[in-house]
């Protein structure tokens, strides 16, 4: 496989790649190091990758195993990976911001309280901005499984929110 040819059927799923790679890691710079990765592997595995069917499946499954490597890792487990929420709007008052972080706090803790396969695909659908064949093919779940998993854990939030 040429440099040329190589450019043109893998980095166009950067995006995608990347999208995936945060909504596990949930950091930019360790989600765009571990895309990085994922090019250096598949650059060095060039000459068998003619051999792959379905290069986006095979990226995606390539990206999964790589964070799941690096969220075991030491460097991993030295960084607070939770989704820091900020403040754009600057009428916010005071007040409000502490309850708006209050809030926040609140949603992160019941998340992180959902069983795994939930709270991945949650966090795939809201904030990795994953499509639900995305989060099939990331997560390996039937589409029917990915709609009932999302559905539940959405529902448990909403009613762990409402007391």
């Amino acid at each position: 496989m040429t440099a040329e040819s190589f450019k043109q059927q893998y980095f166009s799923l950067h995006p995608k790649l990347y999208r995936v790679a945060y909504a596990i890691v949930k950091n930019m710079e360790d989600a765009e190091d571990i895309v990085q990765d994922t090019y250096y592997k598949l650059w060095n595995d060039r000459e068998k990758l003619t051999d792959i069917h379905k290069p986006e499946a095979y990226c995606v499954t390539l990206v999964k195993h790589i964070c799941l490597d690096f969220l075991r890792s030491p460097k991993a487990l030295q960084n607070d990976n939770i989704v820091n929420y900020e403040f754009k709007d600057e009428t916010v008052t005071i007040e409000n911001k502490i309850v708006n972080e209050e809030t926040v706090q609140q949603i992160k803790l019941y998340m992180n309280s959902l069983p795994e396969k939930q709270r991945q695909i949650l966090y795939l659908r809201g904030f990795g901005e994953c499509s639900l064949e995305e989060i099939e093919t990331i997560t390996g779940e039937s589409s029917a499984n990915v709609r009932v998993l999302l559905s539940r854990a959405r529902n448990t939030l909403k009613t762990k929110l409402k007391y």
